[in-house]
């Protein structure tokens, strides 16, 4: 059987720089940082009290206001990004065949607010009378932001979620991409969103000591691949991007951003939430990611790498890199755009997957800010381009970008300049 080609045709994204595609990109771009204090509960007592919140989102954009409580914050999120993709794509609805038109839309946590919400107002009632919202379940559940997509416009085709923690979204992109190469839809809305910034989320990860607490200087928190870190900035947000088989795409005269060339799945097999210190699992899925591409190493000319400014993650991740590509990563741009946005969780692989085809279409790399050269980390291999703190031009064939979750969950996904 021969596989079908997909291609990109959509973008859409709610990121703590931008709450659309444009602005996203030139922030990116620019180096601005979205971190800041917490405002979305009172974190003064935590030992973290800084986060990349989402700013200015206005549900009212995108909802009736009697609709806006049936969703979760990370639903709604996860529709705005949505509409942006699919408005992007300028599909004809008329004519577009929605039985063949699916939506798979990762979270790694889902709604962890309205949880929060409905059990603390249980707790806090003396009867103890039940009294729980009837929207709580659907609100709360991980797979509900593909269902609602689905139910906006009406997309018949495959639809659930992916939960792989934070490479949720990552693969929620290889489970779409591998369903139009089968033949099995025409168009997939694939991403993932999370909105997590709340007592319990950052309560939890703190409790794990896996965040920065630089609570003086938000802005340089995040800080992926220098001495000095300490901890990922928990960011918030959603990316949408609209997968398509390429005659499909090709018969509208659809605008196409890049081709998807491979994705790749592994395990390290190893901790709970410790990547392995060798990057086994890195260095399997990145080859399993390259060997579906049928691309060789030197093919590719920009890592976006998971780089969440952990002081265990980023050097297992560059290790793997070395192994992976030989000499030729010494030739490559390695960025890491957590730096700039926080880690997304479970929507950081799409938000870095948009990123990653932008990069492609556009032949410039966004930067890794925050260093200093007095913070060079002696672990790391600083002969390696980290695109420190200012953005790059280059000609960007392909762009491999790579999402690692707690459990030992690996996904990478590669996305190509589109060539007939």
């Amino acid at each position: 059987m021969e596989l079908k080609r997909v291609v990109v045709t959509g973008l859409g994204a709610v990121t703590p720089i931008g709450n659309n595609v444009s602005d996203f990109w030139n922030n990116l771009l620019a180096g601005v940082s979205g971190a800041g204090p917490i405002t979305h509960f009172d974190a003064s007592k935590f030992k973290t009290q800084i986060a990349c919140e989402v700013k200015d989102f206005d549900p009212l954009k995108y909802f009736e206001k009697k609709e806006v409580r049936k969703y979760d914050l990370y639903s709604q999120f996860a529709v705005a990004a949505a509409k942006e993709s699919v408005d992007d794509a300028a599909f004809d609805m008329e004519k577009l065949d929605h039985d063949r038109v699916g939506v798979i839309f990762a979270a790694g946590i889902g709604g962890i607010s309205t949880f929060e919400q409905e059990v603390a107002s249980y707790y806090a009632t003396e009867d103890r009378v039940p009294r729980f919202n009837p929207f709580f379940i659907p609100k709360m559940i991980g797979d509900i932001a593909a269902g609602h997509i689905s139910m906006i416009y009406g997309f018949r085709g495959p639809n659930f979620g992916t939960v792989s923690a934070c490479a949720s979204s990552t693969n929620a992109l290889g489970v779409a991409f591998d369903i139009i190469r089968l033949g099995k839809a025409d168009v997939m809305i694939a991403g993932g969103a999370e909105a997590a910034i709340t007592a319990p989320g950052v309560g939890g990860f703190n409790s794990m000591h896996a965040l920065s607490t630089r609570n003086d200087s938000p802005q340089t928190a995040s800080r992926p691949f220098s001495k000095s870190r300490d901890g990922f900035v928990m960011g918030e947000g959603s990316g949408s991007l609209v997968l398509e088989e390429l005659e499909h795409a090709l018969a509208r005269g659809a605008k196409i951003y890049a081709e998807v060339a491979g994705t790749g799945a592994s395990a390290d097999a190893y901790h709970m939430t410790a990547t392995h210190p060798e990057g086994l699992g890195a260095i399997l899925v990145m080859n399993s990611a390259l060997k579906d591409a049928n691309m060789a190493p030197e093919e590719i000319d920009y890592i976006n790498v998971h780089g969440t400014s952990t002081p265990v993650g980023d050097p297992s991740e560059v290790k793997a890199i070395k192994n992976v590509f030989g000499d030729n990563a010494y030739k490559l741009n390695i960025s890491s755009t957590k730096s700039m946005t926080g880690h997304l969780l479970g929507a950081t692989g799409a938000i870095e997957a948009i990123a990653s085809v932008l990069s492609v279409k556009n032949d410039i790399v966004p930067p890794t800010i925050n260093h200093t050269p007095d913070d060079d980390d002696p672990e790391l291999d600083n002969k390696l381009n980290f695109t420190f703190n200012k953005a790059q031009k280059r000609v960007v064939r392909a762009a491999l970008s790579n999402t690692f979750g707690f459990g030992g969950h690996n996904s990478s996904i590669i996305v190509k300049k589109f060539a007939k």
